[in-house]
Formats: structure tokens, C-alpha cells, sequence
């Protein structure tokens, strides 16, 4: 008698669950658009964070509530930016192109180490001895931190330990901002060409003992911007909200610090610029 007043007692205990999950169910239900998941999976899930959203599924999910455009994903092709724009009736949109920029020029065959770092492969590692082994403080490490942590493949590094961008495969996703402990990477506009390679705030000749490069804060370029160029802890700076840029702010310039970065050619330096042609590195001071 035990034995069926228990097995009733659990079944009675079981139903009462039972129930209860499928009143809590139909409470606390809450209702996603079906949509979501087709769009979702209309996306190229490199969940890289360039649109503004943590992953694509979030991207997704605003996509459908209209709150963002397709056009934010800078991975997808523009088939399939159309084809989401499509499904969901809206506007592709259009998004200017955004890459990332490096604010060094310094290049092993024109600045100088004052140590020899050695150590794991990384520039993180490297700065936190002593900031590096470069002797300009502001200086690209040149371990290539950003080119690993590129999952596009957009960055890689010359033949002197400086990055290359390219802008073709470059998404704008940040990940090579995150990665530079110098804080040399951000993300610009493209049709932005006129860039200051340097990030010193040192002044004068003495900028030259550490990069041949390097910005003097001569103020030449200033006065060349018909005021879209003003100087800031002696360096350039380029407002790109005032005027149309052109290259004649950087033909003055003696050392090449700032550049005309062109889609075709690359670095493209001024009249005045000091003309490099050492390829090999420089080595350091403290040999």
C-alpha cells in the first residue's frame, strides 16, 4: 500500500511540474521574429564587430527592427547587402568606405632602436619593457601584433617591420586599433588622403636623432592648409570636416612626415621631403 501511495504521490508531484512549465511557457514566451534567423544566416558571420553591433546575430536582429542598414555590414559583398535589403523591403543604404591607418612611417631603415629586444614575437611583450625597443617612445614596435589580429588579411608587414593596409581587404572592424599598444592604428575614411605619418610630440632636429622621418613640428604644413591643418603637442593636425584636401599642404614638408596616401601608388611623399633610399636597417644606438 506504501508502494501505490508513493508512486501516486510522484506522478501526482510529476503532472504538478508538468503543468507549471507549461504555464511558465506560455508567460514568459517571448516571440522573435522568424525573419531573424534568415537574415541572419544571409550574413558572412565574421561577427568582427565593424557595423556598430557586438556579433551578426545582433546585427541581424536590428536589421529586421529597422533600426540599422545593410550597407553598415562592411564584410558582405554588395550582392548580398542588396539581397537583405531585398528580403527585408528597406534600403541597402550606402556606407563610405572606412579603413585603417597607421600613424608611423618609421621604418627600420630610417629609425633607430636604442636596445635589443628579445623576447616572444609581440609587440604587446615588447612594450612592457620599457615601452620597446624603439628609440622614438611613439614609435611602431614592429612585431606585427595588428597583422595577427587582422582576420581579413588586410595587414602585412614590409620588408622594414612597418604594416600595410590594404584597403581592398581592410573592413574597418578595429581589431588592428585594439591590438597596437602605441595606439598608431585608427579608422579613417578613405577618401581622407592626406595623413600625418607620425605620432612624435618631441619638436625639432631632436626628433631626427630617433627617426629620419619623424615630424619637426616646422608648422610648414600648417601654413600651407588655408586653416585646415592646425598644430597640437607638436603635431599636425588635419580637420577633414573643413574644405577639400589636396596635396599641396605636405610639399614643404622636410622630411616627408606628412603624406598623400594614394590608392594606386601607396606613400606618396612632397617636393621638399628628404628622399630615402637606405633599405637596410639602421640598427641601434646602444651597438
Amino acid at each position: 500500500m506504501s508502494i501505490l501511495t508513493a508512486f501516486i504521490a510522484l506522478g501526482g508531484l510529476t503532472l504538478l511540474l508538468a503543468l507549471l512549465l507549461v504555464v511558465a511557457n506560455k508567460k514568459l514566451y517571448v516571440y522573435e521574429d522568424p525573419r531573424i534567423d534568415q537574415v541572419d544566416n544571409m550574413l558572412p558571420h565574421a561577427n568582427c564587430g565593424a557595423c556598430g553591433f557586438p556579433g551578426c546575430r545582433p546585427f541581424a536582429e536590428a536589421l529586421v527592427a529597422q533600426k540599422t542598414a545593410p550597407s553598415k555590414c562592411t564584410v558582405n559583398t554588395e550582392e548580398g547587402k542588396q539581397a537583405i535589403a531585398a528580403y527585408l523591403g528597406v534600403a541597402s543604404g550606402a556606407e563610405e568606405k572606412r579603413v585603417a591607418r597607421l600613424a608611423c612611417g618609421g621604418g627600420d631603415n630610417v629609425a633607430y632602436r636604442n636596445a635589443q629586444y628579445r623576447g616572444m614575437t609581440s609587440c604587446q611583450a615588447s612594450a612592457l619593457v620599457a615601452g620597446g625597443d624603439k628609440d622614438c617612445t611613439w614609435g611602431c614596435l614592429g612585431l606585427g601584433d595588428c597583422a595577427v589580429s587582422c582576420t581579413f588579411g588586410a595587414i602585412e608587414m614590409d620588408a622594414n617591420g612597418l604594416p600595410r593596409v590594404n584597403e581592398d581587404k581592410c573592413t574597418a572592424c578595429g581589431d588592428c586599433v585594439d591590438a597596437c599598444p602605441k595606439g598608431l592604428f585608427s579608422i579613417e575614411l578613405a577618401e581622407n588622403r592626406l595623413w600625418i605619418n607620425c605620432k612624435s610630440k618631441k619638436e625639432g632636429d631632436e626628433v631626427l636623432t630617433a627617426c629620419q622621418v619623424g615630424c619637426t613640428a616646422c608648422g610648414k604644413c600648417v601654413m600651407d592648409a588655408a586653416g585646415l591643418i592646425h598644430m597640437q603637442d607638436n603635431l599636425p593636425v588635419i580637420d577633414y570636416q573643413k574644405g577639400q584636401l589636396t596635396q599641396e599642404p605636405m610639399q614643404r614638408c622636410p622630411t616627408g612626415a606628412i603624406v598623400w596616401l594614394d590608392k594606386e601608388k601607396g606613400i606618396v611623399k612632397g617636393e621638399g621631403a628628404k628622399k630615402i633610399i637606405r633599405k637596410e636597417a639602421l640598427g641601434n644606438h646602444c651597438s
